[in-house]
Formats: C-alpha cells, structure tokens, sequence
C-alpha cells in the first residue's frame, strides 16, 4: 500500500535519538547530488499518484457513481468507473493533471476538455472537427438529420468554458497471449485540438496499447504523458445521490507541454474531466466538478452543462503545495540548501514553526523527505 508522502508522520522520539535521525538526515541530504534532485524535481514521475507536490484537491465529486463502484483494489483492472477528485499545478512549463478515482477495464472513457485559450475553442461541440479515434469529438458534437431536419445540438458546456483541446483515456483487456492465458491490460490515450468552427486540420494524435503505473505510461508525440493507477476502493459509492469522493489520490495522471495547448503564461487554464461510454455516446453522472447528485446524463449531443447547477469544470491556476512555494521558508521562489539550513535549524519539537511541514508539533524526518519532493523553483 502506498503512503501520501506528506501524511507519514514519525512518533516523536527522545532527545539522542533525535539527534541521530538528525545526523541521518544530513548525510542522506549530502549523498544526493543537485542533479539528482533537480531530475526529481523538474521530472517528476508520472504514475498516476497525486503525491505532495499536487497539494489539496482542486474539486471532490459530490454525486455517487452510476458507473460502478470499483473495489477490486489492483493496479490495472477495475470493475467499475468513477472521478472522486481532481489534482493540478503547472510547473516547468507543464500542466500536472490527476483525475484521481477507477476507470472500468471495458474501454470506458475519461473524457478531459481544456479551456488553454480565452475566447478560442467550442461551446457546444461542434460536428465538423477531426475524426480523431472512430469520430469520437463529432460523436459528442453537433448534428442535424438530413432527412427529418432535427438537431441535436451537441455537448454543451457552461457559460465562460470554450474546450480548445481534447484528451480522452481508455483501458481494457489486450490480445490474448498466443501462447495461451489471460489477456493483459492495454491503455490508449487519443488527443485533438478543437478549432474555433471546427475542421479536420486540428492537430491530432494517439498513444497506446500502455500499461498500469509509471511502467505502463503512455507517450505522444507532441509530449504528453499519461499513466493509470487504478487500485482506489474509497471515494464515492455506487448510485446518484448526494456523495462525497474526498482521501482518493490515485487514478490517471496526465502531463501537457503547455506548448502542446498553445497556452500564454498568465491565461487561465479550465479543465472539465467526466466519464463516458466505451463509444464517446453515453456520458455517466461522474463529471468534474460534481452535479449535486444525479442520474447518469446520457447521449453527449443532448447533455447541457449550463442547464445544471455549478460549474462542470474546474480552474488550474498554478496550484499545487499552497501556490508553489510549499517548503519555501525564506519565501526565495525556491526550495533549496537555505530551506534545509533553517529546517535543521528548527530540529527538534517545534509547535506552529515554519518548518514543520506536515504540522505534527515535530521539525523530524518525515518533514525531510517533504521538502525532498518538492526540492527546486516554485512552481
């Protein structure tokens, strides 16, 4: 089972013993190398973990699933789907996604719309864009019946959201083994920009067949990064009242090159993540942020957004550890050898000091290995 790193508080220990750990935690610093910590830092593993760095959530579902509560407790298979909470922080360049909860192994779909850039993008949907994984975005998109004239209006997202970008995540059973067995687990990701009017000139792409865990992460040519954790058992329960999805911090972790977006430093980055049929056609009542408590929506072209109460997307605003600067206690831009400097400083039991990062009353190891993981500039 693994541990939040900022949750792993060490029991308070007598005066020699603290100043071992102490000496420890000096000569474990002193063994590592800049470069080391700064490819922690700048590399950070996508795993599909929400670890420290990624601070509290940005939004925790609200509505129970209608898509299966998963309680298989693997890494790889699940048996059911659900979105508990989101996680995110851009850092480097980059925007550090966690969309923490289970994704069913029967090729359901985790369907992320990105607003990266003001007053470009669709609302609603559009049915002309690339056609881009069997023409999932014209799927959900706008249609009108040449013979009967109806229109189905297409996916409709709240007032001040226009999605510029498109990412959906996918897993299930692979090829059964040739030489006989059980199948393994495959993950696919597929991407598309979504132009203002739409068009199939929209850069597009896809990654797969992947894996579960950072073994398994997936790579695309423009240089996102995905990977599934799927061994969540908390979070929200099976139906459609009222829930609460908070303590789940495992699921999918995504990276986008901010590059990739096309995104302006400053802009506003909204994301809306939901779950959806295996065929982009059926999309669940598991949407970020949550509906209050709902039946599962359905048929994406009939879905409006602005018709329910709240927000169904969320803002990533650099976030992460407190604004970046988690750790930062001479307020430099950076964590570095001056923070640690003054967290030895501080050894010892230290009531509301700086230094204790985890707030246990104890400057010890376990806020060591804190400032270890979000060692760098601030995000």
């Amino acid at each position: 089972m693994r541990i939040r790193l900022e949750s792993q508080v060490e029991p308070h220990v007598p005066f020699g013993q603290e100043q071992t750990q102490m000496r420890h935690a000096i000569l474990a610093f002193s063994s590592i190398t800049a470069a080391s910590i700064l490819a922690s830092a700048h590399g950070q593993t996508c795993d599909g973990f929400a670890d420290a760095v990624y601070g509290e959530p940005l939004v925790v579902q609200d509505t129970s699933t209608g898509f299966g509560n998963a309680d298989l407790g693997a890494i790889d298979f699940a048996n059911g789907s659900e979105v508990d909470a989101a996680f995110g922080y851009i850092a480097d360049g980059v925007l550090h996604l966690v969309i923490a909860g289970n994704l069913e192994s029967n090729y359901n779909k985790l369907e992320i719309f990105i607003d990266a850039i003001p007053d470009e993008g669709q609302n609603p949907i559009l049915g002309n864009n690339s056609g881009i994984d069997f023409g999932a975005l014209n799927t959900m998109g706008r249609f009108e019946d040449p013979d009967t004239g109806e229109v189905q209006p297409g996916l409709t997202f709240d007032t001040g959201f226009t999605a510029d970008h498109w990412i959906s995540f996918t897993g299930g059973p692979g090829a059964p083994p040739k030489k006989g067995g059980e199948p393994g687990y495959d993950t696919y990701l597929n991407y598309s920009q979504l132009l203002t009017g739409g068009g199939d000139t929209a850069t597009s792409g896809f990654a797969g067949p992947g894996g579960a865990g950072a073994d398994g992460a997936l790579f695309t040519e423009n240089g996102i990064i995905a990977a599934i954790d799927n061994s969540n058992v908390l979070g929200v329960v099976g139906g459609d009242g009222v829930d609460d999805g908070g303590g789940v911090f495992t699921g999918i972790e995504i990276h986008i090159p901010l590059e990739a977006l096309g995104h302006t430093a400053g802009d506003p980055i909204l994301v809306s993540a939901f779950i959806n049929g295996s065929g982009h056609d059926f999309i669940s009542n598991q949407v970020l942020g949550g509906l209050g408590g709902s039946a599962n929506l359905g048929f994406p072209r009939f879905v409006n957004f602005e018709d329910i109460d709240g927000d169904q997307f969320f803002l990533v605003d650099g976030g992460g550890s407190g604004g970046g600067c988690f750790g930062d206690l001479n307020d430099d831009g950076q964590v570095d050898g001056a923070d640690f400097g003054s967290l030895l400083a501080s050894w010892g039991p230290c009531p509301s000091c700086p230094a204790d990062l985890n707030d246990d009353g104890v400057v010890d190891g376990a806020d060591v290995g804190l400032m270890l993981s979000v060692w760098g500039p601030c995000p």
